[in-house]
């Protein structure tokens, strides 16, 4: 009995991690960070970077594990089809730089940067936050117009629709319509 509650507690938890994430509609708070491209560190700013289109920002757990790695070879892949929409991808965890150098080559391809945000202001701007390891980032996906506008957010622990959804929220948007993306 004590186990079957402690799974429905868990699961609440795990459930409820997804509630807190800023709205479409929000300005998307501007940020500085060192980020790693190709295990190259540079200064990365969320304001330089949408005067060149819009920005998928995507926060993940940590490097190195299971759902994450995943999440990055699916937008590594996708690394053209977002340059062909004139956007650009960034993720963010709390890893530490070094980490995210290794992390940038080997599960990113090299293809897009990962920012480091390792007293994790960044995600608590964005409430990107898991509901039940406050340490680290929930797997969340925004996409931020040039305007600094959120035209869409994604949140789910699964990360196989992130880069269908962002892609999706994308070609509505550059097309004109609604953004339409079911959840």
């Amino acid at each position: 009995m004590k186990n079957r509650i402690a799974m429905l507690v868990f699961g609440t938890l795990f459930s409820t991690a997804a509630l807190a994430a800023l709205p479409v509609g929000s300005a998307a708070p501007d940020f500085t960070t060192q980020a790693s491209l190709g295990g190259k560190v540079y200064s990365y700013t969320l304001a330089e970077e949408l005067k060149k289109g819009p920005v998928v920002l995507y926060f993940y757990p940590a490097a190195f594990t299971k759902g994450c790695t995943i999440e990055a070879h699916d937008f590594a892949d996708a690394t053209d089809k977002y340059k062909a929409l004139g956007a650009t991808v960034i993720g963010v965890s709390k890893d530490d730089i070094s980490t995210l150098n290794k992390f940038s080559v080997s599960e990113c391809r090299s293809k897009f940067p990962v920012a480091s945000d390792a007293d994790q202001k960044i995600m608590k701007s964005y409430d990107a936050v898991l509901a039940f390891k406050t340490s680290m980032a929930d797997r969340v996906s925004f996409v931020i117009t040039p305007d600094g506008k959120i035209i869409y957010e994604y949140q789910a622990l699964n990360p196989d629709k992130h880069v269908a959804n962002t892609l999706k929220a994308l070609e509505d948007w550059k097309a004109g319509k609604p953004v339409s993306v079911a959840n």
